[in-house]
């Protein structure tokens, strides 16, 4: 990854606009999806929104200016070519998730099914021991044996 790209990427986190905010808030910390999700991701000379290298999978935020006829050609080759590196790129609008945001979270929930049928484990529950029954706590013997 080059300085420049790094620096880009650096900037575009601290000028991010109200919708990268909103998903950066639901997509971070696996808190709601189960996987971990990098903000604008620099891959080789691109920066994308929002990557998730565990499932190979872009999500990418567009305004207004990406209806435009050239912005849409450029979004188009930049998507070809981040399928070609084995990448599959998702495009929401930002309304979306400024306006619905559990929309949002859904669609995503439901693109990442497709890519994964598998559910991601969930967290391991504190104070229970391995096979214990639910509700049981086992406790360490103090007594030195």
């Amino acid at each position: 990854m080059s300085d420049d790209a790094l620096s880009r990427a650096r900037q575009l986190r601290r000028d991010e606009t109200k919708a990268e905010r909103a998903a950066w808030r639901l997509l971070r910390n696996r808190q709601r999806l189960g996987h971990k999700f990098r903000r604008q991701q620099p891959l080789e000379g691109r920066i994308a929104d929002f990557c998730c290298f565990e499932l190979r999978l872009i999500i990418e935020l567009d305004g207004s200016v990406h209806a435009q006829p050239s912005q849409s050609r450029r979004d188009e080759a930049r998507d070809g070519e981040l399928r070609a590196r084995g990448f599959k790129v998702l495009h929401f609008p930002n309304g979306l998730v400024l306006s619905n945001p559990e929309g949002f979270v859904e669609k995503v929930e439901a693109a990442i099914a497709a890519l994964d049928p598998s559910p991601p484990s969930p967290p391991p529950q504190g104070g229970r021991g391995e096979g214990a029954p639910k509700g049981v706590v086992r406790r360490k013997n103090s007594r030195s044996e």
